[in-house]
């Protein structure tokens, strides 16, 4: 099933350990997949996903050692199954961004359930849109890298996502899936880059993973529920943010947020909540940041009610997006900046219940300082910063 490469001895065990309950096993190089990379692989790959789909009961798909070459591709359900597992021990190659087209999405699950990913490389071969929009010149917006959307029951395990032109994971519209010992890699500079995006989506979680990247470690959008983070490394990047929220006036809310166990280094934030500032119906309740270490993060706790890029659509506005319920407990480490606690709410919807409970800040050996505005709530034990208005 697996190309001459491997040697009886090494499919068996593959094939033992990683599909041990399929009913079928579909190999992409069997449908004329090429593992060299040197043309494109995707109707391979479709073919493949295409008899795993249409199989009446469990299915695994396998990619061997190799790397292999897809343009935009999209996996399309409902399937007549609801497990297909893809087992992948190669790298997956995305095209020159010239040869994209103007779709945002470079390998996307849609209508799917029950899909597991385990293993290997998504290497959306970024640097090239990189280096064309630092110079200025007429690039387009790029691909993500891997988007689940409308799907339900998805695990993604042992994933390496590199050099993604956009975002590298996105979940849009999904419910209970499991990202577990994922790394992300980019530049720090690379433009737009989130590493993993939640939005309208309920039931996700994002465990022990490492992401270094050019924006967001994880954004999490309008519509999120019951979102679970715990043991995650962020660095290079913008920190673990709720929003930007409030850029459309009717909005889902944020809700049921827990970001645990976590570690930022040489961050622009660490963890962050911002909302447009301009009416909005949108909302954040219930959200715990609990144990988080902060390495030289210019910004380790902030809320940003007045986010504004540039001065465009909403100056002299007043968020309406409303934040309640927010702990922040054992936060510790070291600013980059004199001030390492940043609560900046909304005037005419303030943020209540916001709880601090045991935060040591510091800046150049000494304590940090805050700044706080539009706060209601408490404080409770050692608090390095003080907040004046809790």
């Amino acid at each position: 099933m697996a190309n001459s490469s491997h040697s009886p001895l090494s499919l068996l065990f593959v094939f033992f350990f990683f599909f041990a309950s399929a009913k079928a096993v579909y190999n992409v190089v069997d449908y004329g997949a090429s593992p060299g990379g040197g043309s494109d692989s995707s109707k391979a790959f479709l073919q493949a996903w295409n008899a795993a789909c249409a199989s009446q009961g469990t299915a695994a798909i396998y990619v061997p050692k190799g790397r292999f070459l897809l343009s935009q591709t999209n996996f399309e359900g409902p399937c007549k199954n609801d497990r297909i597992d893809i087992r992948i021990d190669g790298t997956l190659m995305a095209p020159n961004y010239q040869s994209l087209s103007s779709n945002d999405r470079w390998l996307t699950f849609d209508g799917v359930r029950g899909v597991s990913i385990y293993g290997g490389i998504l290497d959306g071969q970024g640097k090239a849109l990189w280096d064309c929009k630092h110079g200025g010149g007429s690039c387009p917006g790029g691909t993500a890298s891997l988007t689940f959307s409308k799907a339900e029951n998805i695990l993604i395990s042992g994933l390496t996502s590199v050099n993604s032109e956009l975002g590298h994971i996105a979940l849009e519209g999904c419910r209970n899936c499991k990202l577990e010992k994922v790394q992300i890699v980019a530049d720090g500079n690379s433009p737009n880059t989130d590493g993993i995006h939640v939005q309208h989506s309920e039931g996700v979680s994002v465990l022990s993973s490492g992401i270094k990247t050019g924006d967001d470690c994880i954004s999490i959008g309008p519509g999120t529920m019951n979102l679970f983070v715990q043991d995650v490394t962020c660095g290079p990047g913008h920190g673990i943010s709720i929003g930007s929220l409030g850029k459309d006036q009717n909005e889902d809310g944020v809700q049921n947020v827990t970001v645990r166990s976590v570690v930022f280094t040489g961050t622009e934030n660490g963890l962050r909540i911002k909302s447009w500032g301009r009416a909005s119906n949108g909302f954040v309740q219930g959200v715990i940041f609990q144990d988080a270490i902060m390495n030289n993060v210019d910004n380790p706790i902030i809320i940003d009610q007045n986010y504004c890029p540039g001065n465009h659509g909403c100056p002299d506005q007043s968020s309406g997006v409303k934040i309640s319920g927010v702990s922040y407990n054992d936060i510790r480490g070291t600013s980059g900046t004199e001030v390492a606690l940043k609560l900046d709410c909304s005037g005419s919807n303030p943020c209540t219940g916001i709880g601090l409970e045991n935060i040591k800040l510091t800046y150049q050996n000494r304590p940090a300082e805050s700044s706080c505005r539009n706060v209601h709530g408490t404080t409770r034990g050692l608090v390095v910063p003080r907040c004046s208005e809790t």
